[in-house]
């Protein structure tokens, strides 16, 4: 194994978790959590972890209503269930098992998410992550843009053995690149391993990293073990990151170069001052966002 290994600096376990809307129970692993900053682990600014959960049939859609964002991009990543997404660009989707919905809010945009309507019919085991990621200071107000991305479109890294597999969603594995257009360096995969395999992960020092075990037990450089849905949080040195399945196990690789600029946040908006706070709320409730039928 490399000597110039990036180590663990924790490994979270997931805090209470709370309801958004009605229909995603999240757990918030930053920037809650203190030992990572106020300022998320830049470029990703916030992660609420849906964890395993059994969702009642309804008749009625569970989910958030209409609702406005400005200044980054949400990233729902799919594990078991299905998502709806409507804004008011006029885009629209579902989502299952795998799939990603990729949506830049940037200069503003409302939207609402809710489970969908088949599955709500059912009732079912629901999984997901949502991801914010912040946009530089110059990105903030570009044109709002949704990007669908089905687990079929993804680039797929098959390990030695047939072990496991490697998905990227966004940046490059081993020469495979994803499909996610990003407006800084970053690098988002699914791991999903079978005990006993291992992958290898190599990322700049700077990076800030951090995997989150979806499913199973795992262990990092042959010595940190983690369990399920404990997020793993890495140092800002070292490169090199040998991830060991100790059952089979699906994991979440996040690792990016940082936003060096200062954040304003409030609600739904990630600015980088107050008065850029002010103004998006000015702004929303102005119309300048859309519409949106609730």
């Amino acid at each position: 194994m490399s000597t110039n290994l990036k180590h663990v600096k924790s490994i979270l376990l997931p805090p209470p978790y709370h309801m958004v809307g009605d229909g995603f129970r999240v757990h918030n692993f930053f920037p809650q959590l203190p030992v990572i900053g106020l300022t998320g682990m830049s470029p990703f600014f916030l992660m609420d972890y849906n964890s395993k959960w059994e969702v009642p049939a309804s008749d009625r859609q569970r989910g958030v209503g209409v609702h406005p964002h400005r200044g980054f991009e949400t990233v729902s990543i799919a594990y078991h269930g299905k998502i709806a997404h409507h804004d008011s660009a006029g885009n629209s989707g579902v989502i299952g098992e795998g799939d990603v919905q990729w949506m830049t809010a940037a200069s503003g945009v409302l939207h609402k998410e809710y489970h969908e309507k088949e599955f709500s019919m059912k009732g079912g085991l629901f999984q997901m992550v949502q991801l914010w990621v912040n946009l530089p200071a110059k990105c903030k107000m570009t044109p709002a843009k949704y990007q669908a991305i089905e687990n079929k479109d993804m680039g797929k890294f098959t390990l030695d053995g047939g072990k496991g597999i490697v998905e990227i969603i966004a940046g490059e594995y081993n020469g495979v690149k994803g499909p996610a257009f990003t407006f800084t360096p970053m690098n988002v995969f699914n791991a999903k391993l079978s005990k006993g395999a291992t992958a290898d992960f190599s990322f700049p020092s700077n990076y800030n990293t951090g995997f989150l075990v979806i499913d199973g037990e795992v262990s990092v450089n042959s010595e940190k073990p983690a369990s399920e849905d404990s997020f793993i949080y890495f140092e800002n040195k070292g490169t090199e990151i040998r991830l060991e399945a100790r059952k089979d196990s699906t994991v979440l690789i996040l690792s990016g170069e940082p936003i060096n600029e200062p954040i304003a946040s409030h609600g739904p908006f990630v600015m980088n001052t107050d008065e850029e706070i002010k103004e998006a709320y000015e702004d929303y409730y102005n119309g300048k966002f859309g519409y949106l039928e609730d």
